[in-house]
């Protein structure tokens, strides 16, 4: 057996070190490091309760709104504030704007790429994914580019700026959208579905969301392998089986979608599990976080995040990232548009699931099919929007009390916890998407989502970093930056 240390990865969003065992051409067992230590936790205590929408922002600059949508949504949970309905739809655009936006760069800057690699030049598909998908001058790399920079000037008219975009409120949005800029954003999100149908799908954005099973999306597949990028993924999947590679505990969490002014979300959330096919409710008092393999301290049980503690300990034995390793109930959970798309009850995602687990074709597959369901609701809640009434209300938090902020950012579940006494902060905890999938082992010795999605990758003679590893590691998408706050 030998050992491979993989790292740092290029397009991730932060730093990350993979170190794998390897037998026989396989990976028998793997670490996951988030190397660089941040702070953020540490920051906030002592700090005004409304401090908080000005830091947060600031742990990362590609899922900045929803850092302030988790952090509003907990000060809004202290003072027992509701936003009214214009606030809750500019608040879902903003965030929806930013998540699709992640989706694309994902998909075309992230993923695709590593399919113009020299080491698949065999293959008869090889050409086409150098002329689509090579980095920086690929076709549709260069097409996706120009659609997410017009994308995201939505955040202009939404938020004021993008990113760390300050007008997201526990009252609301304080950006009000009058009758011309709703016409406007309007035009903007149709430019971007034209996009979507024309390179993306090459069908309307309905017809995809309509897709029912597997057996139908391989029909529609058929039509025509070549037309539109899902479709060329597709391919993809079938001549290298990405339907088998990186299989995922099997159990997935969504803490629902985008809010409701009248209640409930656009995107149901819960917990999927793979062994009974159905969705269970979210118990969030069964949140924990062991700190046992972190570079962090930790108490002699794992604690529920209204509790947590961050203090570093750089030198404890047995430690080897700076990622706690939180868990369900005692469980490892996997989340994302995956999960989004299971507790949602998306029939495609769930056949695709049944048949294949969670995978890197199920993963990518989920956050494709998102952008097809999200946006008509966009479209939805611009036309819902009543420009003579009320964007945010004001707000007076108590210096004393508890709240919880739950949101779904592209890469997954999201959640903030603050404590407040005398006015200040005492504890601020956040568990980020990437914390949820990247996580360490804990007490039980039982590795995160990746560590055991990385198990049995195939590893070729003389490979440094091995292209099956990076597959499954940019079908989660980390963002490292988040991961340690």
């Amino acid at each position: 057996m030998s050992r491979l240390l993989v790292g740092p990865f290029n397009r991730v969003e932060g730093d990350l070190e993979v170190s794998l065992d390897i037998a026989d051409g396989r990976v028998t067992s793997a670490q996951v490091n988030a190397t660089m230590y941040r702070g953020f936790e540490q920051i906030l205590q002592g700090k005004a309760p409304h401090d908080a929408l000005v830091y947060v922002p600031r742990i990362c600059g590609i899922c900045s709104v929803s850092q302030s949508v988790a952090s509003a949504r907990a000060l809004a949970d202290l003072g027992g504030i509701t936003m009214p309905a214009n606030g809750q739809h500019a608040t879902n655009l903003i965030l929806a704007t930013e998540n699709l936006a992640d989706h694309l760069t994902h998909f075309y800057l992230f993923f695709m790429p590593d399919f113009a690699r020299p080491v698949y030049a065999g293959h008869p598909w090889h050409a086409e994914a150098q002329r689509r998908f090579a980095p920086d001058h690929g076709e549709q790399v260069r097409a996706a580019t120009a659609a997410r920079q017009r994308w995201l000037t939505l955040l202009g008219t939404l938020g004021g700026k993008w990113p760390h975009t300050q007008s997201v409120e526990p009252g609301g949005s304080t950006r009000a959208i009058d009758a011309a800029e709703r016409v406007r954003l309007l035009a903007k999100v149709r430019e971007f579905r034209s996009f979507l149908e024309r390179q993306l799908f090459a069908a309307p954005l309905e017809a995809v969301a309509a897709l029912a099973n597997e057996d139908a999306l391989w029909d529609w597949h058929a039509q025509d392998p070549l037309g539109g990028d899902l479709r060329f993924f597709l391919t993809l999947v079938r001549d290298l089986r990405l339907d088998t590679l990186g299989p995922g505990p099997g159990r997935y969490l969504s803490y629902g979608a985008y809010a409701q002014s009248g209640g409930g979300w656009a995107l149901p959330g819960g917990v999927w599990r793979a062994q009974t096919g159905a969705v269970e409710a979210l118990n969030p008092h069964a949140i924990t976080e062991d700190a046992t393999h972190a570079w962090l301290a930790h108490a002699r049980e794992p604690l529920h995040p209204l509790h947590g503690i961050t203090r570093p300990e750089p030198d404890k034995p047995g430690a080897y990232t700076w990622n706690k390793a939180p868990r369900l109930g005692g469980d490892v959970v996997e989340t994302g548009a995956i999960a989004r798309q299971l507790t949602s009850g998306m029939p495609l995602v769930r056949d695709a699931v049944a048949r294949y687990g969670g995978t890197v074709y199920t993963r990518v597959l989920a956050r494709l099919i998102e952008l097809a369901r999200v946006v008509p609701l966009m479209e939805a809640w611009l036309q819902a929007i009543r420009p003579t009434e009320a964007f945010c209300v004001p707000t007076t938090l108590p210096d004393e009390g508890s709240g919880v902020g739950l949101s779904e950012a592209a890469r997954g579940s999201l959640g903030h916890w603050l404590v407040v006494r005398r006015g200040r902060i005492a504890n601020y905890q956040i568990v980020a998407p990437t914390s949820w999938n990247f996580s360490p082992r804990d007490a039980q010795g039982t590795p995160g989502a990746l560590e055991q999605a990385l198990v049995d990758a195939p590893v070729r003679e003389g490979e440094k970093t091995p292209v099956a590893v990076q597959h499954i590691v940019r079908s989660f998408d980390p963002c490292m930056v988040c991961t340690v706050h």
